[in-house]
């Protein structure tokens, strides 16, 4: 029991159901969810090529050199002893880019940050539980278990569809506001749950950020 409403753990014994895009999708109802939403400019090309470049080193200091033509491996596709490693560079490079706060950044405007709040919070408890969330200038993550008959991928478009309709009428514009397709990981341990809610907390102040330039909430501020 991670706390009173009982946030749930992925189980290897219990169904999941595995849908894929660009991205593999892994799902249990009831099970806690971490969730990165990014603007369509929060990682431009260069922040990407910046990437690519420190795992390629990466690789080639562990005797895994990669030719400059050919595309990075998968996790999966290295020996086994260094994959942990791999991911927690990749995802350590990935955020680290995020937090550089590239792209316009306009969710840095308090009235926009609260719209996606407002639309995060909405089915709280009903379709879902939700319980922490950061709104970054060009991103958001959340920790939070969907009830049954509701799933992460069919609420995440609900919550894109739905905030970028009222970003795009704010802004007087029209068209794709966020990337189509957030990140989601399904929470392993109490330790990983307790770690994702501290990134989610301090996040915006290790980003450098002032207190008006992101938004916050979890659970205790209901």
């Amino acid at each position: 029991m991670l706390d009173d409403l009982d946030f749930g753990l992925f189980n290897r014994t219990q169904e999941t159901l595995i849908t894929y895009d660009q991205l593999p999708h892994w799902f249990q109802p009831n099970v806690t969810v971490f969730i990165t939403f990014r603007t369509l400019d929060s990682m431009p090309r260069a922040a990407i090529l910046r990437m690519e470049a420190e795992l390629r080193d990466w690789l080639h200091r562990k005797g895994l050199p990669i030719e400059p033509a050919k595309p990075l491996p998968e996790w999966s596709e290295i020996p086994h002893e260094f994959q942990k490693d791999y991911r927690q560079l990749s995802s350590r490079l990935w955020h680290g880019e995020l937090d550089q706060c590239h792209g316009e950044c306009v969710l840095k405007n308090p009235q926009l940050s609260l719209e996606v709040l407002n639309a995060l919070r909405y089915f709280d408890g009903t379709r879902y539980d939700l319980d922490c969330a950061v709104i970054m200038p060009n991103h958001a993550h959340l920790l939070v278990q969907f009830h049954s008959g509701t799933t992460c991928v069919d609420q995440c478009n609900s919550w894109l569809k739905f905030t970028a309709t009222k970003i795009n009428r704010f802004l007087n514009r029209k068209g794709h506001f966020w990337m189509s397709e957030p990140f989601d990981h399904l929470v392993r341990s109490p330790e990983q749950f307790q770690y994702l809610r501290w990134y989610i907390q301090n996040n915006g102040p290790r980003a450098g950020l002032n207190v008006c330039e992101y938004r916050y909430w979890n659970r205790s501020m209901l």
